[in-house]
């Protein structure tokens, strides 16, 4: 399990080691083939990453603009497309040749690590929404890019990363960044949005991210603790039960506040029109339901670490997205935020790289040793 936990710290897991037995084929020309696999499956995480991490705020900042207020339903359509699983899951089901039942089923114990993350999932998404309910996409993206701090911290309690120059020069770079958000809020507050509410959105947005960092890399303690090997089917069922409860935490909330009974007379209300309203519904499932399997599959082939990585890396995109849909100002202090974020990002990626470097070159060392 210590071996597993340690891909937090090292940053980008090798594809040629990995954790499952996706590679762990014996003869060469099957560890070809594996690899192949391995590659393309991460590929095509990368890429559902891009198309989910750019397009769902987007989607979702479309449902405030012109008209929509429900953040419990908004939140609820983030995960209730969870059902389309079940198409991979079933293709997955008939070509798993001679796969035993127990490398192909997740265990309870998986099962139940996914429904209170899950749980965990529904109020981060919550927290979300409310936040970008009251704030640009620019900027509601640059203050979620700050998971990092969190997954950092939360390393180091879970598995006792320690921290390194490189990655408290990141934590305190992008901590410049969010303050120098907040210290000119009156510039970048969107039209009929108080200041009251601005930094309500301010603060509930960078308590999504340190929700969302924790979520990261309690995902990947619940895949280092199942005790067995994780394939794909594994960590498609473990997101299909995550997804589950998280959508069950949103429903309980969109009846408690009777949002179900609001979804047509919002619809009636809405500047886009009523088809575009439900459009825009059935579009932010399918992206957000695109997001969370791209970070699931990306966290199944390399790590939590380089998941995150992987969204600061988008940020530029979702960025130019918002200023060319929207409009939004982008300002010299969300300039200087979002170099200050890259910077720290670089800073923590090139500091990992270094650490599994180094310990790459000392493992040839330590085996001539002990020979």
């Amino acid at each position: 399990m210590a071996m597993n936990i340690e891909k937090i710290e090292e940053g980008v897991q090798t594809l040629e080691n990995p954790p499952n037995k996706l590679l762990s084929a014996s003869h060469p020309e099957d560890l070809n083939k594996s690899l192949m696999a391995k590659w393309g499956l991460l590929l095509l995480s990368c890429t559902c990453s891009v198309v989910g991490t750019t397009g769902g705020p987007l989607v979702l900042r479309l449902y405030f603009l012109h008209g929509g207020h429900s953040k419990w339903l908004s939140s609820w359509l983030q995960t209730v497309g969870f059902p389309i699983l079940l198409i991979p899951l079933t293709i997955l089901y008939f070509r798993r040749d001679r796969m035993l039942p127990d490398e192909f089923f997740a265990s309870q114990k998986l099962l139940h690590y996914a429904a209170i993350i899950g749980l965990l999932q529904g109020l981060d998404n919550y927290m979300y929404c409310y936040g970008l309910s009251f704030l640009p996409v620019s900027t509601s993206s640059l203050l979620i890019s700050t998971q990092l701090i969190s997954t950092a911290f939360v390393a180091s309690i879970l598995v006792k990363q320690k921290f390194t120059p490189y990655s408290i020069n990141a934590v305190v770079l992008m901590t410049m960044g969010s303050i120098l958000l907040g210290l000119r809020k009156s510039g970048d507050r969107p039209h009929g949005v108080t200041n009251s509410q601005y930094l309500l959105g301010f603060i509930i947005s960078i308590g999504a991210a340190a929700l969302g960092g924790f979520i990261l890399v309690s995902t990947q303690v619940a895949y280092a603790k199942a005790k067995k090997a994780m394939t794909y089917s594994i960590v498609l069922q473990f997101q299909f039960c995550m997804a589950f409860f998280a959508t069950l935490f949103c429903t309980v909330g969109m009846l408690i506040n009777k949002d179900f009974s609001a979804i047509k007379r919002e619809a009636n209300g809405y500047e886009l029109g009523v088809k575009k309203y439900y459009l825009v519904l059935g579009s932010s499932v399918v992206i957000w339901q695109v997001m969370f399997l791209g970070r699931l599959g990306i966290i199944f082939c390399t790590s939590s670490l380089f998941a995150g990585i992987m969204s600061a890396t988008i940020l530029p995109i979702t960025e130019i997205a918002a200023v060319i849909t929207f409009h939004e100002k982008f300002t010299g202090e969300k300039g200087m935020a979002l170099a200050l974020g890259l910077w720290g990002f670089t800073s923590y990626f090139y500091g990992s790289y270094r650490k599994t470097k180094k310990q790459t070159q000392q493992t040839p060392h330590e085996t001539n040793t002990s020979k």
